[in-house]
């Protein structure tokens, strides 16, 4: 699994402790739902927005879920 991530993505995932592995865990096993051409997958605390192209995770954002509607 090949990770490409925006400078958004790498700035957001730092500033927010989420490492990699949760960034892959959440595009493995997250629950995924479709808008405007990208893929939001929630999994755990995380909730990433990514395209697939192939074989890579082209990783647009990366945020914390909210703990009151697990949004």
């Amino acid at each position: 699994m090949e990770i490409v991530m925006s400078g958004h993505a790498l700035k957001q995932a730092r500033e927010r402790g989420v490492s990699i592995n949760e960034i892959k865990d959440a595009i493995k096993c997250g629950a995924k739902s479709l808008q405007n051409g990208k893929i939001i997958s929630a999994y755990r605390h995380v909730k990433i927005v990514f395209k697939k192209q192939e074989d890579k995770f082209f990783i647009i954002t990366v945020m914390i879920r909210s703990e009151k509607n697990g949004k």
